[in-house]
């Protein structure tokens, strides 16, 4: 006798292609392969050691039992004093809810406001895990198609066209994965003043918010107006920034204290509470801002000298076309001239020169690869080689 069939859930929820990626390199690896990987978002350094002995102290002093469902009661304190500081009104800690990962906090900040058939509007590109998370609340992914010809942003136009009686919520997320975009205040405030009006929920991803170059500064919706601020749900967390991606602890704010209830009521039964003795290293990260800043100066400047020397060795590759990115750790390049599509693309890359990019389908958008520059320069340059020979021969 067979067994029963799976949840509707877990046959139509699509693996993230992102770690999909990663694991195929990895396996290739692990077979002596020579691969070069630009596949995985995560930083290569190591977590600060500040951050790292914080970490250790609360383990020696025993913090390894259960913490309040939102989160230790320092860490949302310092949390929403933060927050405070960047001009967000009327935060405290019950509007904190620290979860196990920023792409938890996405999922509660959905969960708790998506219903059955409700809709949501994501800009294309988009993170891979958005459209899945929408659909395992039961809404219902409405995307909006931005190309590298302007800038990977969505317009007011494209937004307005979007709603519909339906419309939940609108996902912003800049600085972007996978692009790398980063929306101006200007720009914000245009799409932000459209949802106000139609009174949806604004999710605003910052994960990437310390990750900028060029001059550029990142903002929050949060802090635009009052009525701005009572419609958006912050996410962030360490992992990007500080390079604590195994650490899985994210954070999420709230101006409705209401939701961010209902965010820790889900959470409780999801998952209890982030890692106790976790939290206190991401604590620490608030009480050393000195510290803080110059782990952030050292690794920004490190990636923005491999964001250049990826993006010109890119752009210097006949047939291949790359927007500047501005943010995250991201380069998006055009390959349409190549005739494949990018899943055909990625795949012959891995296989013939052993070189891992994610497809720009896996994050709504045909015709375009990405690559992470979270890697090594001498990766870079042995990425850029294997890329230009392969491009070379698509050519001929």
């Amino acid at each position: 006798m067979s067994n029963p069939a799976l949840s509707s859930w877990a046959r139509n929820v699509a693996p993230s292609p992102t770690l999909a990626v990663d694991a195929k390199a990895k396996k290739l690896k692990a077979e002596g392969k020579d691969v070069v990987g630009f596949g995985v978002g995560e930083p290569d350094f190591d977590t600060p050691q500040f951050v790292k002995d914080a970490c250790a102290k609360a383990l020696a002093d025993g913090q390894t039992k259960y913490a309040p469902t939102p989160g230790i009661p320092a860490l949302r304190k310092a949390i929403a004093e933060d927050y405070a500081r960047r001009g967000f009104t009327g935060i405290a800690d019950a509007n904190v809810v620290v979860s196990p990962g920023g792409k938890m906090s996405c999922y509660l900040a959905i969960l708790a406001t998506i219903s059955a058939g409700d809709e949501v509007v994501i800009p294309a590109p988009y993170w891979v895990s958005y459209p899945e998370m929408v659909k395992l609340a039961g809404g219902k992914p409405v995307f909006v198609n931005a190309e590298d010809v302007t800038g990977f942003k969505i317009t007011p136009a494209q937004l307005t066209a979007a709603l519909t009686p339906r419309t939940r919520m609108v996902i912003i997320n800049s600085p972007s994965n996978p692009t790398g975009a980063v929306y101006s205040r200007a720009e914000l405030e245009a799409l932000v003043a459209i949802c106000v009006k139609a009174n949806v929920w604004i999710m605003s991803d910052e994960i990437y918010e310390n990750l900028v170059y060029d001059g550029q500064t990142t903002c929050s919706p949060a802090t635009f107006s009052p009525e701005a601020a009572r419609l958006t749900i912050t996410v962030s967390g360490y992992a990007k920034s500080y390079s604590m991606t195994g650490w899985r602890l994210g954070t999420l704010v709230a101006s409705d204290k209401a939701l961010a209830a209902a965010v820790a009521d889900l959470q409780s039964q999801i998952s209890s509470n982030a890692t106790t003795f976790a939290q206190f290293g991401a604590l620490a990260v608030h009480q050393h801002p000195d510290k803080a800043k110059a782990s952030l100066a050292e690794m920004g400047a490190v990636f923005d000298k491999r964001r250049l020397n990826l993006l010109a060795g890119l752009n210097a590759i006949p047939g291949l076309t790359c927007y500047r990115s501005q943010g995250a750790f991201y380069l998006f390049p055009n390959i349409k001239s190549f005739g494949l599509t990018s899943a055909q693309f990625a795949d012959r890359l891995l296989e013939e020169e052993l070189m891992a990019v994610v497809p720009g389908s896996a994050f709504g958008s045909e015709g375009y690869i990405r690559l992470s520059y979270a890697t090594s320069d001498k990766v870079i340059a042995q990425g850029l080689e294997r890329l230009a020979r392969f491009c070379a021969k698509l050519k001929k």
